[in-house]
């Protein structure tokens, strides 16, 4: 049975070009599509994933484990790699891992025993070498999250530049004592770091005083903020490291009777914008994040012999609406605009 390299081979092109014809990539020109699509034919190429179904006996499927389906970021990206599978004729079998890493392994590998041909993954716990093995046979890109203990493809966002830009948007507004609240994973220490960096940047002192890093359920939440407001200087403002942690923060807020804290929140949600007064976000595209990640899982199936891992940092933007008003300040009206966050730490495919 002929292979994509015979297919590069008999019509003069290299075997990426060939996958890019497959996949209808417009950047092809007319005479290299033609030459490409009569190789094909005169070789009868079964194309991407179902040749690898009759080479190896695995599945014309692959997988995507994911904490959670409902998260609206989690099902962008979902829903760009069943886009992405569905061209080539490709079945997605999704899996959610949940958010204890304690179930992530079992899940996983529930998924990789059907002998799908590749797997995206984002991870929950921070040790993800039980891969190895898996990693051996089949291919694997990472998502939201580099993998603890394994060298592997990855498609991340700017979480350290999304952090700096919510707490520098803050400052702007004249907040001085800004409290941080997430759950205890690696991407939270990254947007804690790029908040640091804007409050050293502005010359003001960071609090430990000021950081919860944990459970962010509503109850766990409440805790932390009546336990910084309590501070002999409490905090003006809360940065907030995820739309989960968003929510508790604001459901926090009302029960505590405070409607003179400001907010940012890493990840936008449904409501966000409804709220009020409507939170100000820093936005992720799990849209693109999926369809990069199912790109260089596909890139990978069409050509075995790729050695290189790549990790991509695709850029975040700043939604800005009313919620980071100091009080007495007069709130901005709208739904709110983006503006991308300005990073030196994106890299591209």
């Amino acid at each position: 049975m002929a292979t994509m390299r015979d297919v590069a081979q008999r019509a003069g092109v290299s075997a990426k070009t060939v996958s890019r014809v497959v996949n209808n990539d417009r950047y092809v020109s007319d005479d290299v599509r033609r030459r490409v699509e009569q190789a094909i034919e005169d070789l009868k190429y079964v194309p991407n994933m179902l040749a690898v179904s009759f080479r190896t006996g695995r599945d014309a499927a692959i997988g995507v484990a994911v904490p959670g389906v409902a998260d609206p970021f989690f099902a962008g990206i979902i829903g760009a790699v069943e886009r992405e599978a569905s061209a080539r004729g490709v079945a997605v079998i999704v899996t959610s891992v949940g958010w204890e890493p304690s179930h992530e392994q079992r899940s996983i590998e529930a998924v990789l025993h059907r002998k799908v041909a590749g797997m995206i993954i984002c991870p929950v716990g921070p040790d993800m070498s039980f891969l190895r093995p898996w990693q051996a046979t089949t291919p694997l890109v990472f998502v939201d999250r580099m993998p603890g203990r394994l060298v592997a493809d990855s498609v991340v966002q700017d979480d350290a530049g999304g952090g700096y830009e919510a707490v520098a948007h803050l400052i702007s507004h004249g907040h001085r004592r800004i409290a941080f609240l997430g759950d205890d994973v690696v991407t939270a220490h990254l947007r804690l770091q790029g908040s640091r960096e804007a409050l050293a940047d502005a010359d003001m002192p960071h609090d430990e005083r000021l950081v919860h890093l944990g459970d962010v359920d509503t109850d766990t939440v409440t805790a932390a903020l009546r336990r910084f407001l309590a501070e002999p200087d409490p905090p003006t403002a809360v940065f907030s490291s995820n739309a989960r942690c968003t929510v508790s923060v604001v459901s926090a807020l009302q029960a505590l009777r405070r409607n003179d804290i400001a907010l940012v929140g890493f990840g936008d949600f449904p409501t966000a914008a409804a709220l009020r007064p409507p939170i100000t976000v820093i936005d992720q595209d799990g849209d693109e994040m999926g369809r990069f990640a199912a790109e260089r899982l596909f890139a990978r199936l069409d050509d075995p012999g790729r050695r290189l891992r790549r990790r991509t940092v695709l850029p975040v933007s700043l939604v800005t609406r009313s919620s980071c008003a100091m009080p007495g300040e007069r709130a901005r009206p709208g739904h709110g605009s983006a503006v991308p966050v300005r990073s030196s730490n994106v890299s591209a495919r």
